[in-house]
């Protein structure tokens, strides 16, 4: 009966620790599913232009580190909430053991508009805000040439929002 008890103690420890450790890493938030790109070797006049996305999201990177918004949409979760963002702000690429991203900021919000068809407004919708700041990855295409994307919506599913260099810019 000793041994029993010893292993149903045994067995009831490790179930409890198996418990504990599912719900700590299924709180680990969005970037847990994603490394980046390992992409290191993009320059910053290589990602200075103009670019667009599908949506009819265009975004301005300009030299000297400013950015023009129009109808950029919310990162991760925000992205639900169905707001697009324009305006002027700024931006930097970095780089990092995963490769390289641009931090982009929006610091003067000048309009904003709801994605079509607008998404279902929870009743606790908070206004969107008049900055924010997106985290954009950097890869190339098959053609070598740049794109940036962020993720969107639950980080389960890997929605990519993805922004292309403006044709004939």
């Amino acid at each position: 009966m000793a041994g029993r008890s010893r292993l149903r103690a045994w067995g009831t420890s490790l179930g409890v620790l198996i418990v504990i450790l599912a719900a700590l890493t299924g709180c680990a938030g969005p970037y847990q599913y994603y490394g980046g790109t390992r992409l290191h070797d993009a320059t910053t006049a290589e990602v200075a232009g103009f670019w667009e996305n599908a949506e009819g999201t265009h975004v301005a990177l300009l030299r000297d580190g400013t950015a023009l918004l129009e109808n950029l949409d919310g990162q991760d979760f925000d992205f639900e909430d169905g707001w697009r963002l324009s305006g002027t702000g700024t931006w930097q690429l970095t780089d990092d053991d995963g490769g390289q991203a641009v931090r982009l900021s929006l610091t003067t919000r000048t309009r904003v508009e709801k994605r079509s068809p607008a998404p279902v407004a929870a009743p606790s919708a908070q206004e969107p805000p008049s900055t924010y700041s997106w985290f954009l990855y950097v890869d190339r295409d098959q053609r070598d040439g740049l794109v940036m994307f962020f993720m969107y919506g639950d980080p389960d599913i890997g929605n990519m929002y993805v922004m292309t260099r403006k044709a004939g810019a």
